[in-house]
């Protein structure tokens, strides 16, 4: 048998080789060439306009910074190119398979946590009769603030015009009422 005989350089190949030595006219000119190719290819794979933009990007930075491992021995640059192209692109794909993968596994594992409706109201009723407790231990005027500003969700100076009051007064009662609250409370100041 007769040794095969070295394969044609091909116009891609020869711009490959000129890249790999950073020559930035011939990348220009091979990204020309391939990158629509290189965008088809991944297209077909991932189906996503954008991610197959990005990806296409991706693939084509990477043969500017590794044309120096291209080996046109072992064949052709366009050949070189669509395997890294495809190679990326399945990747992606088994990325963002395993992203959801790993989101439904988190969420079958939420689901599963028991959970105790009854336990939760219980201890939600009697925070909401101490809070009730505590806010009766309050002054006349220091819960009608409170009142208006957490329960009615109104702002310092909404409370001051509905109560017809200075702005002041309502930050003395609210601050002389959230001490009173939280020392009923039990909550330690920080």
């Amino acid at each position: 048998m007769l040794p095969a005989s070295p394969r044609p350089l091909g116009d891609l190949d020869v711009l490959l080789l000129r890249v790999a030595r950073d020559d930035d006219a011939a990348f220009e000119e091979l990204y020309d060439e391939v990158a629509g190719v290189v965008y088809g290819l991944i297209r077909r794979v991932l189906r996503d306009p954008a991610q197959s933009e990005e990806v296409a990007q991706e693939v084509l930075v990477e043969v500017w910074r590794t044309a120096p491992r291209f080996d046109p021995a072992r064949g052709g640059a366009m050949a070189w190119i669509t395997t890294m192209a495809h190679r990326r692109a399945v990747d992606r794909v088994r990325s963002a398979q395993a992203a959801t993968d790993r989101e439904e596994r988190a969420a079958r594992h939420a689901a599963e946590i028991p959970h105790d409706e009854v336990a939760e109201q219980v201890v939600d009723r009697l925070e909401r009769e101490r809070v009730r407790r505590c806010l009766e231990r309050l002054t006349a005027p220091q819960r009608e603030s409170v009142t208006l500003a957490y329960y009615g969700g109104h702002t310092y100076r909404e409370v001051a015009e509905l109560l017809k009051i200075p702005l002041g007064t309502v930050k003395t009662r609210m601050r002389d009422g959230l001490i009173r609250l939280r020392d009923c409370l039990g909550v330690r100041a920080v």
